[in-house]
Formats: structure tokens, sequence, C-alpha cells
């Protein structure tokens, strides 16, 4: 949000200002909805199922299943490759020092605490990832997962999953990083100090986020060009942004909407921005209590949203995002953007110069809970006199009040896995695996597409090759993992994809 992309907007808001309501004495009287009794959300995707019942996400274990234990000083990944779907795998407690990569459907893995002791897997601050998982029917809970340079827990075009009951620490990029996957669960876990999102659901649908704590990262939840997802019941405190909904440009993926926010705890998310420079997050305003960007039908509900120093809410579209290039198949603003009953206190006390031009414009004083920056069509507001806000005097007044008919958009039966023939094989692997760090035009984790595709041009591989052995060739990107699970010829095949692909 710099002042060069926001000077556009301001002087805008500038020209009509005069003519704008600046709830001057002998005014109206504010609209007042009452939240119990009133009409509930009607739009959008609904789960069929039974709001007492929760869906069927995984598949029951049955009588030919087979539980395998691993004791500390032995390997995970061995006992994986030696399951077969349907298995279940029991990690003691103990320090596992190694990566774990689950290929296979319908594996769990499970940890045993005892007296206090979890199964941990260490990284040493060497290894990139702790679990990455492409199979359907995953589970994995109760796993301790500290010091990786890169993701704690990563799927990679994996449906039908469960993560929950996990202790992240200090893992670098990502937390947890459900990539490309439909119909999951992320509960019940504890995650701090990841250098991007705690947890971030990318380019994935029918996701429920719930009762987790995330604090001590750069951005605490974020659901990026998704869709169907509810995040509800978190606490989400002492991140630089608590809550975000996105549309990255560049990605495969284009949309994100129909995305619930309620009912969670967004508390002093005032730390210091440490994502890597240039990237998306490294833009987010230290002190952001939920961030909406270009999403599409976002209902923010019933949330305690407190002492986040620039503001509680933030609405912006594309052209007035810090470090976001445009994607002209990306629609850039934030519509249909719902904003219910929320508990708002001490938000905006230490705000940005930004903030503070657009509050002169409509001539507004005080903290601001709520700024919206930009287009925003067809969006609407309740009980607004509750509220300090700037830029949503034109939002409308919400004809429902709360969500209470929408339990899940989780789906009633698994769905079924991907069926990958050759010569998908390559789409796939880039969509479930690259582009967790590359987008074709902008930067993210890693430099865009267009940048390899001109360092590479007729040479797949070459590229293949550095998948497998990559060397750090620039100081402004954090230096590449290597990605030498994957097969030879998948190397080859995602190499070819990378390098004839089209935004």
């Amino acid at each position: 949000m710099s002042a060069g992309k926001i000077t556009g907007v301001i002087l805008m808001l500038v020209a009509f200002a005069a003519g704008m309501y600046f709830g001057k004495s002998g005014g109206p009287a504010p609209v007042i909805t009452s939240s119990s009794g009133g009409a509930s959300f009607a739009g959008g995707y609904k789960a069929e199922t039974d709001a007492d019942a929760r869906p069927q996400v995984v598949a029951e274990r049955t009588a030919e299943s087979i539980v395998h234990i691993v004791k500390d000083g032995e390997s995970i990944q061995a006992a994986v490759t030696k399951a077969n779907p349907g298995d279940t795998i029991q990690v003691m407690p103990g320090t596992y020092v190694e990566t774990v990569y689950i290929d296979k459907d319908d594996i769990h893995l499970i940890g045993v605490i005892e007296k206090g002791n979890w199964p941990t897997l260490e990284g040493e601050r060497r290894l990139n990832d702790a679990i990455l998982y492409s199979g359907n029917g995953i589970v994995i809970e109760n796993m301790k997962i500290t010091h990786y340079k890169g993701n704690g827990i990563m799927g990679q075009a994996g449906n039908n999953f469960v993560i929950r009951n996990n202790l992240i620490v200090d893992t670098g990029v990502y937390g947890i990083f459900p990539q490309l996957g439909k119909n999951g669960v992320v509960e019940h876990n504890i995650i701090s100090g990841i250098e991007d999102a705690a947890i971030y659901v990318g380019m994935s649908d029918n996701i429920h986020v719930a009762y987790n704590e995330v604090f001590d990262s750069v951005a605490g939840i974020e659901i990026e060009n998704s869709r169907h997802a509810i995040v509800e019941n978190n606490y989400t405190h002492n991140n630089t942004g608590g809550i975000l909904a996105f549309i990255t440009p560049g990605l495969p993926i284009k949309t994100t909407y129909d995305v619930i926010i309620r009912n969670n705890f967004v508390v002093n998310n005032n730390t210091a921005n440490f994502g890597a420079p240039g990237s998306t997050v490294a833009g987010i305003p230290a002190g952001t209590g939920i961030l909406v960007m270009a999403a599409d039908e976002v209902i923010i509900e019933g949330n305690i949203i407190s002492n986040n120093k620039t503001a509680g809410i933030i609405i912006t579209d594309h052209y007035n995002a810090a470090n976001v290039t445009i994607d002209p198949e990306s629609e850039p603003n934030a519509d249909k953007v719902s904003i219910l009953n929320n508990i708002m206190l001490n938000n905006g006390y230490d705000t940005i110069d930004e903030i503070k031009g657009l509050m002169l414009t409509e001539l507004k004083q005080g903290n601001p809970d709520i700024v919206r920056v930009g287009i925003s069509r067809d969006s609407c507001i309740i009980n607004r006199h509750q509220y300090i806000t700037v830029g949503v005097d034109d939002f409308a007044e919400c004809g429902f009040t709360n969500t209470d008919s929408v339990d899940t958009y989780l789906l009633p039966e698994p769905v079924p896995p991907r069926q990958i023939d050759a010569s998908g094989q390559g789409k796939l692997t880039y969509m479930g695996i690259c582009t967790g760090c590359h987008t074709y035009t902008g930067r993210m984790i890693g430099p865009p597409i267009q940048v390899i595709q001109a360092l590479y041009m007729d040479n797949p591989e070459g590229l293949a090759e550095y998948i497998a052995n990559p060397t750090k060739k620039r100081d402004d990107y954090p230096e590449m993992p290597p990605q030498n699970y994957l097969s030879e010829e998948v190397r080859l095949a995602v190499a070819k994809y990378v390098l004839k692909v089209k935004n």
C-alpha cells in the first residue's frame, strides 16, 4: 500500500469529499441491525450436510489396515515406504531428523504423545521440508516440527486431508501449506515463527480452518486463490497481519471467493514484517488485523478484532497493494465484501501515513477500525455506527446478519483422487509444487516464471537438473530447495511445462 499507488485514490476521494456525510450533529440516527433473529446468509456455495454432523473427509480404517510403529532412532520414511494405502503409521516420542514424503493414498501419520514428550521432526536448520504429501486421504496429527528452512507440512495436490493437533515452530516459509487440494481440514494446530504464512491455503477448494493458534509470523492465516473456505474460532495474535483473503496475480487459478471469516480472535498483530523483501506478504503493514485483497464474496462476521495498530480490517484492490504485479486475467477488485457484527477495540492507534491521508479526504478523525482503498462493488456493512471507518460510506446495508445456515463447506463424501496420466504430470506438478513459490510475472518467494523461461528457453534438461540440484544464483532471493524426491521423469515433465506455460 505504497504512497505512490494510493495517491490516485486520494485525489479521487478529495474530488467528491465535500458531498459526503461526515456524521455532523443533526444527521439521521444510525441504522442498528439486530444480530439475533435476523436473516441468515443466503448466497454462495452450500454444503449438503447435516449441520450437526461433520462430513466424512477421509475414509474409515478397515480390518485389513496395518499399524506400523516407529520408535526413536528409526525412520518414519522407511515406514511410509513399507506401508500400503489404508495403513496407519504411529510415531513414538523421539527426535527424527528427516524429510517425510507421502505419495500413497489413505495414509494416517499419527504421533504418540507420552507424558508431554512429542515425536519431533527436527530440521537442524539445514533440511528444507518436514512432511510433503501428494497422496489423497492423508491424516497428519500430533507431530512437533521445528527448524526446517521451507515448510512444516505441505500438500502437493492431495485431496481429502486432515491436518490437526500439530505443534510447528520456526519452519521457515510456510507452517501448514495445502496446495491445490480439495476437501480438507486444518484444525487445533499451534504454529509460530513463520517467515510467510503460518497457515497458507493455496489454490484449494472446500477447506475448513478452525481452532488454531498462530502467532509471531508474518501472516497468520492466508486464504489465497482459493474458494469455499471457512476460517473460524482461531486465535491469531502477534503476527504482522492476522487473517488474509488474497488473490495473488500470476497463479494458474485466478480467483478467491466465497470465504467466511468468523468468530476469530484477531489481536495485537503488530509484529514488524520480516517477509522476503519484494514478496507479496512483505507489503503487509504491521498492525493489520484482517486484510482482503481482490478477493470476492468474503464475509467477516463475529470476530474480536483488537489492538492492531494500522487498522482492524483493510479492504484493497490490486492497484493499491504493495509488491503486486497486475495480472490482466485476475479481476483486481475486492467485491461483495460483507462486514457483520464484529467487536473492534483500539485498532488504528498508530496507523500509516497513507491511511491518515485517506481519513483527511473524508474529514474524519480518530483511530480507523475499517479501511477501504480502491474499488469494492456491491459490498455491505451492518451497524456501521459502531466503527470508525474510511472508504466504506458507499457500502450498502447488508440484507443478512449472520451465516448460521452455513456450517461447513466440506463435501459430504471424500472426493475422488486426481487421475493423472503422463501428459498431465508436468502441469499437475507445476500447479501443486512450483506455484507455491513462483508466479508467472511477479515476485513471490522465488523469481517469476518469465525469468526462468528466459534463462532456460530451449533447455528443459538443464532446468530439470537444476530442479534436482539447485544452487544459489541471486542474492535477493532465498536458495531454492532441491526437489530431488521427484523422479527424473517428473522433473523433466515439469521443466517442459514451465518453459511453455503462459500465465
